[in-house]
């Protein structure tokens, strides 16, 4: 990776990759990926994420990159010199800090996991391995393409090549009993190095699932059983010293994902790619971005007009400081009331924190922080909604 690497203790600044192809769309999935089994032009879409860095270089010159990300669909069904493309584009426009983070999405295949070092030696020093479930019966379900040993096999792959890496498991799902998330989430701690990524199902509409909720073919827990499935959650993790850092993500102190918590602590992100969203500060004002989502749509945007933007809207300061109190509440660190007070020109409403913290829902620390309490998380909507009023 050629990349013009810096030194900073500037505001952390981010870049988000969007590769939106998938072998399959799995049926609780309602992110931006698409199945070409005709096949695409990669070499054609990397030249446009390229195209799309440059212009969102042109309006955030002299920041300095602290993390990238390739997410997706499935970033892991692209070569490594593809990878390596992005990178030097990256390179090219900004500075990168010496100590970036580069992560990328894979599948646990055992054909994905072939490229991982051609990933590393591309730059990327940081893999999210969406394993999703360590049960056969569960994956077939769940619509995934590998097994519960292929998965656990490019974790292993993964472990040698990697520094750092990830994994993702769904949990709350169909019929799934306490004992039976038990033994599999210490299974997965085992496999583990620094962080998992834990998320209970959720039907969302205009996905599979939820027509065959609909329909009375599916059924996930019920609110007692969800909320006894997350209380084991962070028991079992607390124990095993992976503390959940943010209401899904848990991870050994230090090891938490940087470029995650650009986003939850409501810094500036640039989003290239085909339905990629981004937050960019200009002359003071935030802006929110998003791209064209449909490839095709974008690709043909991009040569038009060398980005595919579809959004790119000034926020106001109320939207900005709302922005700030839903992501931030997100993590167990929470926000500092006044940055909120310093973004949205009003305080936050001390009879409505007061009324929440008699609940038991929020907590101020020590340092003045306000944050949700672990019995709050399963609150989590409300309690921001309560607050943003």
């Amino acid at each position: 990776m050629m990349l013009n690497m810096t030194l900073t203790t500037a505001a952390p600044f981010a870049v988000y990759v969007h590769w939106p192809f998938c072998l399959s769309k799995c049926p609780y999935c309602d992110f931006n990926s698409h199945v070409r089994h005709g096949g695409y032009d990669e070499a054609g879409y990397v030249r446009a994420i390229e195209a799309e860095l440059a212009a969102s270089a042109a309006r955030t010159p002299g920041r300095t990159v602290s993390s990238i990300f390739f997410g997706g669909g499935t970033p892991s069904l692209m070569q490594p010199q593809s990878v390596q493309a992005i990178l030097d584009t990256i390179g090219k426009h900004w500075s990168v800090a010496t100590d970036v983070e580069v992560s990328l999405e894979a599948n646990p295949t055992s054909v994905e996991a072939t490229r991982f070092r051609g990933y590393r030696t591309a730059g990327v020093n940081r893999v999210s391995l969406g394993v999703q479930a360590l049960d056969d019966i569960a994956l077939k379900e769940l619509g995934r393409l590998h097994s519960a040993q292929e998965a656990l096999d490019a974790v292993k792959v993964a472990r040698s090549i990697f520094d750092r890496y990830s994994f993702d498991l769904i949990y709350a799902r169909p019929r799934q009993s306490l004992d039976a998330w038990s033994l599999e989430l210490k299974r997965a701690i085992a496999e583990a190095a620094e962080h998992l990524s834990l998320y209970q199902l959720t039907i969302e509409p205009g996905t599979p699932f939820f027509g065959l909720h609909k329909a009375g073919k599916i059924a996930v827990p019920d609110d007692d059983h969800g909320r006894n499935l997350y209380d084991l959650t962070q028991t079992i993790c607390d124990d095993a010293g992976l503390p959940a850092y943010e209401i899904s993500n848990h991870a050994r102190p230090g090891a938490e994902c940087r470029h995650n918590l650009v986003y939850w602590r409501g810094h500036d992100y640039a989003g290239v790619g085909p339905g990629a969203h981004g937050r960019i500060t200009i002359d003071g004002r935030r802006y929110a971005t998003e791209t064209e989502k449909r490839p095709e749509s974008w690709l043909a945007l991009v040569a038009q007009q060398g980005h595919g933007l579809t959004i790119d809207e000034k926020l106001t300061p109320a939207e900005t400081a709302d922005e700030y109190l839903l992501m931030g509440l997100r993590l167990a660190e929470g926000i500092e009331p006044e940055r909120f007070t310093a973004i949205a020109g009003r305080t936050l409403d001390p009879e409505r924190i007061s009324f929440l913290r008699d609940g038991g829902a929020v907590e101020t620390t020590a340092d003045g922080r306000l944050r949700v309490t672990q019995s709050g998380f399963p609150l989590l909507d409300a309690v921001v909604a309560d607050l943003a009023a």
